[in-house]
Protein backbone atom coordinates (compact mmCIF):
# COMPACT_ATOMS: atom_id res chain seq x y z
CA UNK A 1 0.00 0.00 0.00
CA UNK A 2 1.08 3.61 0.26
CA UNK A 3 3.98 5.02 2.42
CA UNK A 4 2.70 6.21 5.84
CA UNK A 5 -0.70 8.32 5.62
CA UNK A 6 -0.04 9.93 2.23
CA UNK A 7 -3.12 12.24 2.48
CA UNK A 8 -1.64 13.90 6.21
CA UNK A 9 -1.30 17.57 5.02
CA UNK A 10 -3.62 17.87 2.38
CA UNK A 11 -6.66 16.09 3.88
CA UNK A 12 -8.76 20.03 4.40
CA UNK A 13 -8.60 20.85 0.82
CA UNK A 14 -9.81 17.31 -0.65
CA UNK A 15 -13.91 18.08 -0.45
CA UNK A 16 -13.18 21.56 -2.09
CA UNK A 17 -11.22 20.14 -5.21
CA UNK A 18 -13.21 20.46 -8.18
CA UNK A 19 -12.74 16.74 -9.68
CA UNK A 20 -13.83 15.26 -6.50
CA UNK A 21 -16.55 18.25 -5.34
CA UNK A 22 -18.25 17.78 -8.78
CA UNK A 23 -17.74 14.19 -9.69
CA UNK A 24 -21.33 12.25 -9.97
CA UNK A 25 -21.07 9.42 -8.09
CA UNK A 26 -22.62 9.86 -4.78
CA UNK A 27 -26.02 9.55 -6.26
CA UNK A 28 -25.08 6.25 -7.67
CA UNK A 29 -23.64 5.06 -3.99
CA UNK A 30 -27.29 6.21 -2.73
CA UNK A 31 -29.22 4.40 -5.15
CA UNK A 32 -26.90 0.85 -4.35
CA UNK A 33 -27.42 1.32 -0.67
CA UNK A 34 -31.21 1.91 -0.60
CA UNK A 35 -31.22 -1.15 -2.93
CA UNK A 36 -29.32 -3.25 -1.24
CA UNK A 37 -31.76 -3.02 1.63
CA UNK A 38 -29.25 -4.13 4.94
CA UNK A 39 -25.67 -2.44 6.32
CA UNK A 40 -23.17 -0.93 4.00
CA UNK A 41 -19.63 -1.21 4.44
CA UNK A 42 -17.56 1.71 2.37
CA UNK A 43 -13.90 0.90 2.21
CA UNK A 44 -11.63 4.06 1.86
CA UNK A 45 -14.60 6.41 3.39
CA UNK A 46 -12.14 9.51 4.02
CA UNK A 47 -13.55 12.37 3.98
CA UNK A 48 -17.12 10.65 4.52
CA UNK A 49 -18.06 12.51 0.72
CA UNK A 50 -20.14 9.43 -0.10
CA UNK A 51 -20.53 8.02 3.46
CA UNK A 52 -22.42 10.89 4.84
CA UNK A 53 -25.25 11.51 2.13
CA UNK A 54 -25.86 7.08 2.03
CA UNK A 55 -26.28 7.85 5.90
CA UNK A 56 -28.36 10.93 5.25
CA UNK A 57 -30.67 8.81 2.97
CA UNK A 58 -31.10 6.66 5.59
CA UNK A 59 -28.70 3.64 5.60
CA UNK A 60 -26.54 2.30 8.31
CA UNK A 61 -23.20 2.30 7.09
CA UNK A 62 -19.48 1.56 8.68
CA UNK A 63 -16.54 3.78 7.06
CA UNK A 64 -13.46 2.22 7.09
CA UNK A 65 -10.26 3.82 5.99
CA UNK A 66 -6.46 3.96 6.88
CA UNK A 67 -5.79 7.79 6.94
CA UNK A 68 -6.23 9.21 10.23
CA UNK A 69 -6.52 12.52 8.48
CA UNK A 70 -8.96 11.75 6.17
CA UNK A 71 -10.86 10.04 9.30
CA UNK A 72 -10.85 13.35 11.00
CA UNK A 73 -12.24 15.67 8.73
CA UNK A 74 -15.09 12.73 8.37
CA UNK A 75 -15.60 12.66 12.45
CA UNK A 76 -16.03 16.68 12.14
CA UNK A 77 -18.30 16.41 9.44
CA UNK A 78 -20.43 14.17 11.10
CA UNK A 79 -20.82 16.45 14.24
CA UNK A 80 -22.25 18.88 12.62
CA UNK A 81 -25.26 16.53 11.71
CA UNK A 82 -28.29 15.52 13.33
CA UNK A 83 -28.15 12.75 15.67
CA UNK A 84 -30.15 10.28 13.64
CA UNK A 85 -27.49 10.75 11.41
CA UNK A 86 -24.73 10.15 13.10
CA UNK A 87 -26.50 6.83 14.94
CA UNK A 88 -26.42 5.45 11.25
CA UNK A 89 -22.46 5.47 10.95
CA UNK A 90 -19.52 3.93 12.10
CA UNK A 91 -15.95 4.53 11.47
CA UNK A 92 -12.97 2.75 11.42
CA UNK A 93 -9.83 2.85 11.26
CA UNK A 94 -7.79 -0.29 9.34
CA UNK A 95 -6.19 -2.04 7.08
CA UNK A 96 -8.36 -2.74 3.75
CA UNK A 97 -6.16 -6.24 3.42
CA UNK A 98 -6.69 -7.38 6.64
CA UNK A 99 -9.64 -5.91 8.96
CA UNK A 100 -12.74 -8.05 10.71
CA UNK A 101 -15.30 -6.37 11.45
CA UNK A 102 -16.95 -9.18 12.96
CA UNK A 103 -20.37 -8.87 10.94
CA UNK A 104 -21.16 -8.91 7.33
CA UNK A 105 -23.28 -6.49 4.97
CA UNK A 106 -25.45 -6.11 2.70
CA UNK A 107 -23.31 -3.97 0.06
CA UNK A 108 -19.84 -3.60 0.15
CA UNK A 109 -18.65 -0.14 -2.14
CA UNK A 110 -15.02 0.73 -2.81
CA UNK A 111 -15.50 4.33 -4.46
CA UNK A 112 -13.22 6.34 -5.89
CA UNK A 113 -10.04 4.01 -6.41
CA UNK A 114 -8.72 3.54 -3.20
CA UNK A 115 -8.12 -0.34 -4.50
CA UNK A 116 -5.07 1.25 -6.65
CA UNK A 117 -3.09 1.28 -3.67
CA UNK A 118 -2.24 -1.79 -3.19
CA UNK A 119 0.44 -2.67 -5.39
CA UNK A 120 0.70 -6.65 -6.03
CA UNK A 121 -1.73 -8.96 -6.67
CA UNK A 122 -1.24 -11.01 -3.07
CA UNK A 123 -2.17 -7.64 -1.64
CA UNK A 124 -5.19 -7.38 -4.16
CA UNK A 125 -6.07 -10.83 -3.79
CA UNK A 126 -6.15 -10.30 0.24
CA UNK A 127 -8.20 -7.75 -0.19
CA UNK A 128 -11.03 -8.89 -2.20
CA UNK A 129 -11.10 -11.60 0.16
CA UNK A 130 -11.40 -9.55 3.66
CA UNK A 131 -14.11 -8.08 1.27
CA UNK A 132 -15.86 -10.87 0.79
CA UNK A 133 -15.72 -12.18 4.52
CA UNK A 134 -17.40 -8.93 4.78
CA UNK A 135 -20.25 -9.57 2.42
CA UNK A 136 -23.85 -11.60 3.18
CA UNK A 137 -24.73 -14.96 1.70
CA UNK A 138 -25.42 -12.96 -2.11
CA UNK A 139 -24.23 -9.46 -0.95
CA UNK A 140 -22.98 -7.67 -3.39
CA UNK A 141 -19.67 -5.73 -4.27
CA UNK A 142 -18.97 -2.15 -6.19
CA UNK A 143 -15.53 -1.63 -6.84
CA UNK A 144 -14.63 1.71 -8.65
CA UNK A 145 -11.32 1.86 -10.73
CA UNK A 146 -10.05 4.11 -13.38
CA UNK A 147 -9.34 2.91 -16.74
CA UNK A 148 -6.28 3.45 -17.74
CA UNK A 149 -5.53 5.47 -20.67
CA UNK A 150 -3.08 3.90 -23.03
CA UNK A 151 -2.45 7.02 -24.86
CA UNK A 152 -1.45 9.16 -21.79
CA UNK A 153 0.72 6.09 -20.30
CA UNK A 154 2.30 6.38 -23.52
CA UNK A 155 2.69 9.75 -23.50
CA UNK A 156 6.36 10.82 -22.46
CA UNK A 157 5.22 14.80 -21.88
CA UNK A 158 3.25 13.48 -18.89
CA UNK A 159 5.95 13.06 -16.53
CA UNK A 160 7.31 16.38 -17.52
CA UNK A 161 4.85 18.30 -17.08
CA UNK A 162 2.26 18.64 -13.85
CA UNK A 163 -1.41 18.20 -14.21
CA UNK A 164 -2.80 21.46 -13.29
CA UNK A 165 -6.38 21.79 -12.18
CA UNK A 166 -8.94 24.85 -12.19
CA UNK A 167 -8.27 26.91 -9.33
CA UNK A 168 -10.92 26.74 -6.26
CA UNK A 169 -11.49 29.06 -3.25
CA UNK A 170 -11.89 27.48 0.55
CA UNK A 171 -14.56 28.85 2.78
CA UNK A 172 -12.06 31.14 4.63
CA UNK A 173 -11.28 32.80 1.52
CA UNK A 174 -7.73 31.26 0.20
CA UNK A 175 -7.03 30.62 -3.37
CA UNK A 176 -5.77 26.78 -3.94
CA UNK A 177 -4.20 25.51 -7.28
CA UNK A 178 -3.64 21.78 -7.12
CA UNK A 179 -1.33 20.14 -9.15
CA UNK A 180 -0.44 16.20 -9.22
CA UNK A 181 2.73 15.44 -10.60
CA UNK A 182 3.97 12.09 -11.80
CA UNK A 183 7.34 11.50 -10.27
CA UNK A 184 7.87 7.89 -11.94
CA UNK A 185 5.33 5.58 -13.97
CA UNK A 186 6.71 1.40 -14.01
CA UNK A 187 4.73 0.01 -17.32
CA UNK A 188 5.96 -3.44 -16.65
CA UNK A 189 4.59 -3.31 -12.61
CA UNK A 190 2.11 -1.18 -14.12
CA UNK A 191 2.34 1.36 -10.85
CA UNK A 192 2.66 5.40 -10.97
CA UNK A 193 4.21 6.71 -8.02
CA UNK A 194 2.64 10.73 -7.60
CA UNK A 195 2.63 13.85 -5.57
CA UNK A 196 -0.06 15.93 -5.23
CA UNK A 197 0.65 19.66 -4.50
CA UNK A 198 -1.95 22.84 -3.56
CA UNK A 199 -0.53 26.16 -3.79
CA UNK A 200 -2.27 28.02 -1.33
CA UNK A 201 -2.61 31.72 -1.76
CA UNK A 202 -3.57 33.80 1.89
CA UNK A 203 -3.81 36.81 3.76
CA UNK A 204 -0.13 35.64 4.77
CA UNK A 205 1.09 35.11 1.07
CA UNK A 206 1.56 31.77 -1.04
CA UNK A 207 2.18 28.39 0.93
CA UNK A 208 2.45 24.82 -0.79
CA UNK A 209 1.22 21.88 0.82
CA UNK A 210 2.26 18.66 -0.92
CA UNK A 211 0.98 15.18 -0.09
CA UNK A 212 3.71 12.15 0.77
CA UNK A 213 4.28 10.02 -2.50
CA UNK A 214 1.47 8.04 -3.53
CA UNK A 215 1.89 4.95 -5.26
CA UNK A 216 -0.36 3.68 -7.31
CA UNK A 217 -1.50 0.61 -9.53
CA UNK A 218 -3.37 0.60 -12.81
CA UNK A 219 -5.91 -2.31 -13.63
CA UNK A 220 -7.10 -3.18 -16.88
CA UNK A 221 -11.15 -4.36 -17.15
CA UNK A 222 -10.20 -8.12 -17.69
CA UNK A 223 -7.21 -8.41 -14.98
CA UNK A 224 -10.13 -7.09 -12.98
CA UNK A 225 -12.11 -9.79 -13.79
CA UNK A 226 -10.12 -12.17 -13.52
CA UNK A 227 -9.16 -11.13 -9.63
CA UNK A 228 -12.55 -11.00 -8.60
CA UNK A 229 -13.47 -14.48 -10.08
CA UNK A 230 -9.94 -15.67 -8.10
CA UNK A 231 -11.48 -14.11 -4.85
CA UNK A 232 -14.80 -15.80 -5.25
CA UNK A 233 -17.09 -13.20 -7.04
CA UNK A 234 -19.11 -13.62 -10.04
CA UNK A 235 -18.75 -9.97 -11.76
CA UNK A 236 -22.35 -8.83 -13.10
CA UNK A 237 -21.95 -5.38 -14.88
CA UNK A 238 -18.98 -2.97 -15.80
CA UNK A 239 -19.96 0.70 -16.01
CA UNK A 240 -17.79 3.33 -17.56
CA UNK A 241 -19.70 5.90 -15.59
CA UNK A 242 -21.56 6.58 -12.87
CA UNK A 243 -24.63 7.62 -15.47
CA UNK A 244 -24.50 3.41 -16.08
CA UNK A 245 -23.04 3.81 -19.23
CA UNK A 246 -21.73 0.30 -20.29
CA UNK A 247 -18.32 -0.53 -20.08
CA UNK A 248 -16.60 0.56 -24.19
CA UNK A 249 -19.06 3.30 -24.31
CA UNK A 250 -16.69 5.88 -23.31
CA UNK A 251 -13.23 6.46 -23.47
CA UNK A 252 -11.22 5.96 -21.22
CA UNK A 253 -14.32 6.52 -18.91
CA UNK A 254 -14.32 4.87 -15.43
CA UNK A 255 -14.06 0.79 -15.11
CA UNK A 256 -17.35 0.28 -12.12
CA UNK A 257 -17.56 -3.14 -11.31
CA UNK A 258 -20.55 -4.80 -9.43
CA UNK A 259 -20.26 -8.18 -8.23
CA UNK A 260 -21.84 -10.28 -6.22
CA UNK A 261 -20.25 -12.97 -3.97
CA UNK A 262 -20.85 -16.86 -5.16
Amino acid sequence: MSEGDGYAGIEEFYDYTIPYRDRQDVHFYVDEALRAGGPVLEVGCGTGRVLIPVARAGAVITGLDASDAMLSVCRKKLECEPEEIRRNVRLVYGDMRSFDLGTVFSLVTVPFRPFQHLLTVEDQLACLAALRRHLAPEGRLILDLFNPSLQFLGDPKTLETPLEEPPFEMPDGRRVLRRIRILSRDLYKQVQQIVIEHEVTGPDGVNIHRSGPLTLRYIFRYEIEHLLARAGFELETVYADYDRSPYGSKYPGDLICLARRT
